[in-house]
């Protein structure tokens, strides 16, 4: 996908027509004095946007959805789009100096790359099709990165902010773009294109039938259409579909596939996250949560707790395809919700099921990300850090089997005494959780643990353990009765120690050694100690920290010397975490 040309051209709709000058090679000593300077003035300009040396000048500021603010000077953007001519001319943008994207462009989101292509062509005049590196990048490495969807997003975006800042010249650049590589946009990510497409009006009109086009021929099913695209849209594909005999309701294999009654009752109750209702229509006997996909439509448009909700009933086969052939967990896998995606491997969903083009739950997240996102620390989003633990998950379940059974020595040490073995995964629980929040609370909310106290290495000293109350669960009565709560407890200790395991055994292998050694009871009993064994102490702690840190790289790592990805996980920015502290 290279592509060198480059055009400078005037997009000034408030003075002039729009002008456009083919510039194929640099300026030479042969080449007019008129194309020398403008080729000069671009540059010149084209560096206010690419350097931070002009900062200083910008008098306004586009604030972008991570807080990220561009800093723009009025006079340019005024001069180049009457969209901006007519923002910063109005009462509340003249005495205003910040400016948030997603007010000026209100319906549809657009990042901060797209943002700062859009405005490289504002400031240079120059039509370039060059993609940004890293942002057009997805993290399977045998993908071409042509048609993947960081490529679509980017292209999607840039099309849409160009329409609503009035820049003619770069709608018309990439509806030309994204119609030479459509035949070769999955038909999901079509979606994307057609619904943005939309937005843009008549300009794009051209990108939007193509898009029907193709739409009405896949097999794409009404629910999934009503759920991506306006009701206009709906019907035009699904009376296509109707006049070329492919929508018929009693054939099994029609494209759009309207559900019947029951299943739309069904699906209403999962819209008002509804479960007990769910279940009494399913005791109805009208169908059953296979034949309703019930399992996919909650998988796909619901929120985790429903999703898990659901499973908790037993009754779904989470092998089960729909008509499209996607499991659940391929569904799951292309949300990119880690949470759902660990319940479902928890119940027996299969990394190696294939979908009917042949691609594999990982491959299609992998397709989905951005290599940038996967690559970025914690801190720059929740939505960065959801997209590389969904990869890391795939990845873990698809190299190893479960580890299953007790956490370590020390919990089968405890045999049947149920107090001990509370406090011991009590304690364990909470030092993953104190040392790995991210990958905690994922673990956590699956089994639905009761959220506990603030975790304090002290707890783990013997001779605190019995003074400590870290939930809701009194571990402390005398003498101890088990009680249904405990046992409750218990279970969702242990199956999220379990699933700790699973997916960061490494991690978990040290946390044994740690759990399992006498060195941390020792080093929280501070008592009478000097100051000087106080510091000793709290470089000890440090050591503890990095051990654990290391370990959790090592996990990483050894994903990549597996073969399946060389780019996901070992150049992974490490996840700031806490620091153990001694009072």
């Amino acid at each position: 996908m290279e592509y060198t040309k480059t055009c400078f051209s005037d997009s000034n709709e408030v003075v002039s027509s729009s002008i456009s000058i083919a510039h194929h090679h640099s300026p030479s000593s042969s080449s007019p004095p008129d194309i020398t300077s403008l080729k000069h003035l671009s540059d010149n300009l084209e560096l206010i946007v690419d350097s931070s040396y002009f900062d200083f000048f910008a008098d306004a500021k586009i604030v972008v959805s991570n807080g990220r603010e561009v800093p723009v000077h009025r006079c340019i953007l005024a001069a180049r789009s009457s969209f901006f001519k007519n923002v910063f001319s109005a009462k509340e943008g003249s005495s205003s100096t910040r400016f948030e994207l997603k007010k000026l462009a209100k319906e549809y989101d657009v990042g901060l790359d797209s943002l700062l292509a859009v405005l490289g062509y504002l400031y240079s005049g120059k039509l370039k099709y060059s993609l940004p590196k890293g942002v057009c990048v997805c993290v399977d490495d045998s993908c071409a990165h042509v048609a993947c969807r960081p490529v679509v997003d980017f292209m999607v975006e840039v099309l849409y902010a160009s329409s609503t800042f009035q820049i003619s010249e770069l709608v018309t650049l990439y509806q030309r773009h994204l119609l030479d590589i459509l035949e070769k946009i999955a038909i999901d990510d079509v979606l994307v294109v057609l619904s943005v497409a939309n937005m843009c009006g008549k300009t794009c009109e051209r990108l939007v039938e193509r898009c029907i086009e193709m739409i009405v021929k896949s097999d794409v099913d009404i629910v999934t259409l009503e759920k991506a695209l306006p009701q206009g849209s709906v019907k035009r594909i699904t009376d296509s579909r109707l006049a070329l005999g492919l929508d018929s309701s009693r054939s099994s294999n029609a494209a759009s596939n309207f559900p019947d009654k029951h299943t739309k009752r069904i699906q209403r109750a999962l819209d008002s996250d509804d479960v007990e209702l769910v279940r009494m229509l399913l005791k109805e006997g009208h169908t059953n949560l296979d034949d309703a996909h019930a399992l996919h439509y909650a998988v796909a448009y619901c929120d985790a707790k429903t999703t898990a909700e659901l499973l908790d009933l037993g009754i779904g086969d989470v092998s089960c395809r729909n008509l499209r052939g996607y499991t659940v967990l391929h569904l799951a896998a292309a949300r990119k919700e880690p949470k759902i995606i660990v319940s479902l491997l928890t119940k027996g969903a299969r990394p190696s099921d294939l979908t009917l083009d042949g691609r594999k739950a990982l491959q299609i997240t992998k397709r989905l990300t951005r290599a940038a996102d996967s690559f970025n620390s914690n801190d720059e989003g929740k939505s960065s850090s959801n997209d590389r633990l969904c990869i890391e998950i795939l990845e873990q379940a698809e190299r190893r089997d479960p580890v299953l059974g007790e956490a370590s020595l020390s919990l089968a040490m405890a045999g049947d005494d149920l107090r001990m073995k509370l406090l011991y995964l009590e304690n364990r629980v909470g030092l993953a959780r104190y040392l790995f929040p991210m990958e905690a609370k994922i673990v956590m909310d699956i089994t639905q643990l009761d959220e506990t106290s603030a975790f304090s290495l002290a707890c783990l000293s013997p001779n605190n353990l019995a003074g400590s109350q870290r939930t809701t669960v009194d571990l402390n009565e005398a003498p101890f009765k088990i009680k249904e709560e405990h046992l409750a407890r218990l279970r969702a200790l242990c199956r999220s120690t379990e699933i700790g395991k699973r997916f960061f055994p490494r991690c978990s292998e040290v946390l044994n050694k740690i759990m399992d050694g006498d060195e941390v009871s020792q080093l929280t009993h501070t008592g009478n100690d000097t100051p000087e064994i106080r510091l000793s102490k709290r470089k000890r702690y440090m050591e503890i920290q990095e051990v654990l840190s290391k370990a959790f790289d090592e996990d990483k790592q050894e994903i990549d010397r597996s073969g399946m990805s060389s780019s996901s996980s070992s150049t992974s920015a490490r996840v700031v975490r806490p620091k153990l502290t001694i009072d």
